[in-house]
């Protein structure tokens, strides 16, 4: 008979009591991210930006400066960024399809976003967070240039290439082989020149999320 686990109630209480507090005493965007235009600082943290973005902090606008001041928080719409305009032929924007906004700030210019990123012409299918939402680099795409950003086709991904593996991790893969299988392995092993996982902050936060439920939470 499996025996049931007890439910420690006052330490799930304390647990809870613990991540309100921590909820409610971490800075809003709208703090973390204010900025002092004259002195170039970030009057929560005193850093000062780097010195090679303050024309863009100048010139260019950050996300939610836009959004506040579009009907339904530019619901829709495309947005691109300076960085990806100077740096890719290809077209990468986002489609936001959620916005969050925090009503707490002075203008409702903070909040958080989400939509659906196509990079250098190749449209993710799941919906996610916008990311950098507060740098000084975003654009507004206008709608008689919006067909021009979605029509675009890329181009088709080369062939894998394949290399043979190197002496030493050829003869463990054959002892291996052989090894689990009881024969050897016929046919020349082969190494591919293609990443199969992105390292993107998608995939080290759920390297970490399965790292947490292996070794589990303190109480």
């Amino acid at each position: 008979m499996v025996k049931k686990k007890q439910v420690r109630l006052i330490a799930e209480m304390a647990r809870k009591i613990r991540a309100y507090r921590e909820l409610k005493s971490r800075p809003r965007d709208s703090q973390k991210y204010a900025l002092d235009y004259d002195t170039m600082k970030r009057p929560l943290t005193g850093k000062m930006l780097p010195v090679l973005a303050w024309a863009d902090v100048r010139k260019e606008s950050r996300l939610f400066s836009i959004l506040a001041s579009m009907r339904m928080f530019g619901v829709g719409r495309l947005f691109t960024r300076k960085s990806w305009l100077e740096d890719h032929t290809e077209p990468s924007y986002w489609q936001i399809t959620k916005v969050k906004v925090d009503y707490t700030a002075e203008n409702m210019d903070h909040g958080k976003a989400w939509g659906i990123l196509t990079s250098k012409g190749k449209q993710e299918s799941d919906v996610k967070e916008v990311e950098k939402v507060m740098y000084h680099d975003w654009r507004l795409i206008p709608k008689h240039e919006e067909q021009q950003f979605t029509d675009f086709e890329p181009l088709p991904e080369p062939p894998v290439r394949y290399v043979p593996y190197p002496p030493l991790l050829r003869a463990m893969l054959l002892a291996q082989h052989k090894k689990a299988t009881g024969r050897v392995l016929t046919e020349e092993p082969i190494l591919p020149l293609k990443r199969d996982v992105r390292l993107n902050k998608d995939y080290f936060r759920s390297q970490e999320q399965a790292r947490q439920s292996k070794e589990g939470t303190e109480v």
